[in-house]
């Protein structure tokens, strides 16, 4: 297994925003007994505190001044406070952003992901359950028993079945390289585009499961790229069956036609020749053939 991965790895400098929040404390606990390197956490008004012996600082700058190589960052902190800290950190030059609340107004999002972008940063969120490299890094909250190491990346937009491939890929001999849940809401910090250009740039990665469900178009906007992917890649999608009328914000944008159901987006994936599970045991299945032919 290689020390370095996509988005973060064993050597990163992690920070927690929010960390004196009752979820900050908890999911920083979390992530250090993981063996991600928390250095610092950031939470205005407490500097000079300690949380599980990480110091807190005031300021994401005054943070980095004590630990310059900080390239990552958690954030828990609430809706309302979500863009203030997400823009702390990209000025920052913070490189991978995690902003795992959710509930944050669309015109924050869309602020925050043209700052990101602009800048060249990775902003995973709102509404993530983060990324995690398996034996090397945590950032987030995704539960640990689900993933072990391997050379298979995945990407969602749903921490839930996230958790639910990995466990699959366990059971059936494999292992994760990384995992990045982009985000549950109608807009995100981030694509999968821009996700899957990491994997196919990643060396420890063999293969990729991109696992989708109904509402907006991300998946679809996808298809261009994997159609020119050299690595193999097996999609899921999930409410397939599930009746659109049952959906609610933030699954449905307002306006899109045609409706943006899970069926719909099986076709595109399967009209661009690209393989897609119908159950999570056939992702296994698919992967090996498709790898099998490399």
């Amino acid at each position: 297994m290689a020390e370095t991965a996509i988005l973060v790895s064993g050597s990163t400098h992690v920070a927690v925003q929010g960390i004196t929040t009752s979820a900050g404390r908890n999911y920083t606990k979390l992530m250090l007994e993981y063996g991600t390197k928390v250095v610092g956490g950031v939470s205005p008004g407490h500097g000079g505190e300690e949380v599980h012996g990480v110091p807190v600082f005031n300021t994401v700058r005054e943070c980095q001044e004590h630990h310059p190589d900080l390239k990552a960052s958690a954030l828990w902190v609430p809706p309302r406070h979500a863009r203030d800290a997400v823009m702390e950190a990209v000025n920052a030059g913070i490189r991978v952003i995690v902003l795992t609340t959710q509930g944050v107004p669309v015109h924050d999002i869309l602020a925050m992901r043209r700052r990101a972008w602009e800048r060249g940063l990775t902003l995973l969120g709102g509404n993530t359950l983060g990324v995690i490299s398996p034996g090397r890094s945590l950032l987030g909250m995704l539960p640990k028993v689900a993933f072990r190491p391997g050379h298979i990346g995945i990407v969602s937009r749903s921490g839930i079945i996230t958790y639910y491939i990995a466990n699959t890929l366990d059971l059936t001999g494999l292992g994760v390289s990384t995992s990045v849940v982009l985000g549950g809401d109608i807009f995100t910090g981030c694509t999968y585009e821009e996700i899957l250009r990491r994997f196919e740039e990643d060396p420890d990665t063999s293969a990729v499961v991109l696992a989708g469900q109904p509402g907006g178009a991300h998946e679809e906007n996808a298809v261009g790229f994997i159609k020119n992917m050299k690595k193999p890649l097996v999609a899921y999608i999930t409410g397939v069956h599930f009746p659109l009328e049952r959906w609610e914000a933030p699954c449905l944008p307002p306006v899109q036609w045609p409706a943006p159901t899970g069926a719909n987006k099986v076709a595109a994936f399967r009209e661009a020749g690209i393989p897609v599970a119908d159950t999570l045991m056939d992702i296994p299945r698919l992967l090996k053939k498709s790898m099998k032919k490399q």
